[in-house]
């Protein structure tokens, strides 16, 4: 319990702004899940460990933990984190993106994580997880001019909840709808 308690420690640090002394914290807490072998939450510490990574604007290693944490999530079938893991990577991807030459190859591998995202959160029927690959992808779709598409995605999702409207996800949610419409 240690060993899982000092990674979300770590990302609490990290996201105060103590960002090296809670990277260092996650790194220890990760070494520590391996010698007791609890493989299966190393997938989520590590996306936490690339989060501190992107907030310090080291997105390739961001990315590169992301790359990992998908791989043990097929690995050892540890699924319930890899739409979540599928959105982050689209999402930082077209961070990159963003005044790099020849980027479409960018934008079109993050609009394919966000399709992945959609596609596994769907099969898990996780709507929360559903809702956020939607509006991913329903602000790709914005700024690509394909505002219908994106309405139409994203107000599927959103109707199909009937409570929690005072949550971030469904504020943001809404927010988005409105400017598409």
């Amino acid at each position: 319990m240690v060993a899982r308690g000092t990674i979300p420690r770590g990302w609490a640090l990290a996201a105060q702004g103590q960002r090296e002394e809670g990277v260092a914290q996650m790194r220890q807490g990760l070494v520590a899940l391996q010698a007791v072998g609890i493989e299966l939450a190393r997938p989520y510490a590590l996306a936490l460990l690339a989060e501190a990574y992107e907030s310090m604007g080291q997105a390739a290693e961001g990315l590169r933990l992301l790359g990992e944490a998908l791989a043990l999530a097929h690995k050892y079938g540890a699924c319930f984190h890899e739409a979540e893991l599928n959105r982050l990577r689209g999402e930082w991807l077209l961070r990159q993106a963003v005044g790099a030459t020849g980027r479409s190859h960018l934008v079109a591998e993050a609009e394919t994580c966000f399709h992945q995202a959609l596609d596994i959160a769907r099969h898990q029927e996780a709507k929360s997880l559903e809702l956020r690959a939607a509006m991913s992808l329903a602000h790709l779709w914005q700024r690509q001019s394909k505002r219908a598409e994106a309405q139409q995605l994203l107000a599927e999702i959103y109707g199909w909840f009937t409570e929690g409207f005072d949550t971030a996800d469904l504020k943001e949610a809404k927010a988005l709808l409105e400017e598409l419409s």
